[in-house]
């Protein structure tokens, strides 16, 4: 389970789950063409994925529980 967390405000998100199938999303880290990483969300099943929460202006960490 993906849990995300604001490291400037301590705001937490738990479980995220896809609106197409009801599966829990899944936390993976994408690299760019310029080596840049983005964190995303993404359905299990495919379904698509979407950037990670923000919280305090900042993307929020991920730790996988």
């Amino acid at each position: 389970m993906a849990f995300y967390k604001c490291e400037k405000c301590g705001m937490s998100v738990g479980t995220i789950t896809c609106g197409e199938c009801g599966k829990q999303l899944v936390h993976e880290t994408l690299k760019l063409d310029d080596g840049r990483e983005v964190d995303v969300a993404k359905c299990p099943a495919g379904h698509g994925k979407i950037k990670s929460p923000q919280c305090c202006g900042a993307d929020m960490s991920c730790s996988i529980g």
